[in-house]
């Protein structure tokens, strides 16, 4: 019985910090993206480069329930600039839909 109760209370614990340890994968897996994608060349984290950091965009779109969208139309067909100045974007087509939303998804958690 004892035996019992000790493997609930590790599948409780597991299940606890699952969520925490889901959002540090999604890091690393962001970052290991970004570095192969060469995004790192033209964003810092939190730093301007060529383009804004990383931290300033997720900053400045937070509340806007359309940015996903529109931020996954960018990454995939690039941009002509504007928006963070005359620097355009250029496009990464060939980026499946899962890299980018876990980019989308990275970047809008940067506060």
């Amino acid at each position: 019985m004892k035996v019992k109760w000790v493997g609930i209370a590790a599948a409780a614990t597991v299940l606890m910090f699952a969520g925490q340890a889901g959002a540090a994968v999604d890091a690393a897996a962001f970052k290991a993206l970004a570095k192969k994608k060469g995004c790192f060349n033209c964003h810092g984290m939190d730093k301007r480069i060529l383009g804004p950091s990383l931290r300033e965009i997720g900053r400045k779109y937070k509340d806007d329930t359309s940015a996903p969208d529109r931020m996954a139309v960018i990454i995939k067909k690039g941009s002509k600039g504007g928006v963070w100045g005359k620097d355009a974007m250029p496009a990464y087509a060939k980026l499946g839909d899962d890299d980018i939303e876990t980019m989308v998804e990275f970047v809008l958690s940067l506060r």
